[in-house]
């Protein structure tokens, strides 16, 4: 599936309305002398890790069912996290690029409570990403139509019960009934895929994972061809 392709059934699902701006980094204090490592803030349209005001900016577009995401998150992230964010130097965004239904339910629920939670959230709906996609590939035709039918909470809730996200979130110390108020946001799930189809159109992206470092789209979609661009930055 090409991403226009799958931004519009995305769209169609959650319904496109104007997107809702979230609180802004810049307005997130500074640190100066500080560890960065544990700072994480809600921009408006991702989440950014790091010092807002860093010189060296780093975003990511992923997608959640995406396996080279998967093995970005796996390799890179933790990388970027560990060695540059703490500096203060570099900010790291993270941005949803969606693509399908199954990566607008893992999205929400990475969304799902206070903007510090995500960090933790999206780890855990990436690091067992093996598990869960296995799923999905070999859904039957009854889930796969629980998945296209009825409201969108339902199809959502569907998703993620078939797919392990709520054992996956109650990891995290969620109950089902806050995860079910978080799949049943329709105004976050159209800001969510909104937000998306933009960001594509603005940067042109065709493929996950894409980076812009400082305004630049790159030509680098793992952590071996991105990192010389990053210390080169620096």
């Amino acid at each position: 599936m090409t991403i226009k392709t799958g931004i519009l059934k995305a769209l169609a699902l959650a319904g496109a309305v104007p997107l809702a701006i979230a609180a802004g980094a810049a307005d997130k204090p500074i640190l100066p002398g500080g560890n960065w490592a544990g700072m994480l803030s809600e921009t408006d349209g991702g989440h950014l890790f790091g010092n807002p005001q860093a010189k060296t900016k780093l975003v990511e577009f992923m997608s959640y069912t995406c396996s080279h995401c998967a093995h970005f998150a796996q390799t890179g992230d933790g990388a970027i996290k560990v060695a540059y964010v703490p500096t203060g130097k570099v900010s790291y965004e993270i941005r949803h690029l969606i693509r399908d239904p199954v990566d607008l339910t893992a999205a929400l629920l990475t969304h799902c409570g206070e903007a510090k939670k995500f960090g933790g959230n999206h780890d855990a709906i990436m690091h067992r990403y093996d598990e869960w996609i296995e799923k999905a590939r070999t859904a039957t035709q009854a889930q796969q139509s629980r998945w296209q039918f009825g409201s969108l909470s339902a199809r959502l809730q569907a998703i993620a019960s078939d797919l392990d996200f709520y054992d996956i979130m109650e990891t995290r110390g969620y109950t089902r009934a806050q995860l079910d108020r978080c799949l049943s946001d329709e105004a976050k799930a159209r800001a969510i895929a909104e937000t998306s189809a933009a960001d594509v159109r603005k940067y042109g992206l065709t493929g996950t994972p894409s980076f812009i470092l400082n305004g630049t789209l790159l030509d680098a979609h793992d952590w071996g061809s991105l990192e010389p661009r990053l210390k080169k930055a620096l």
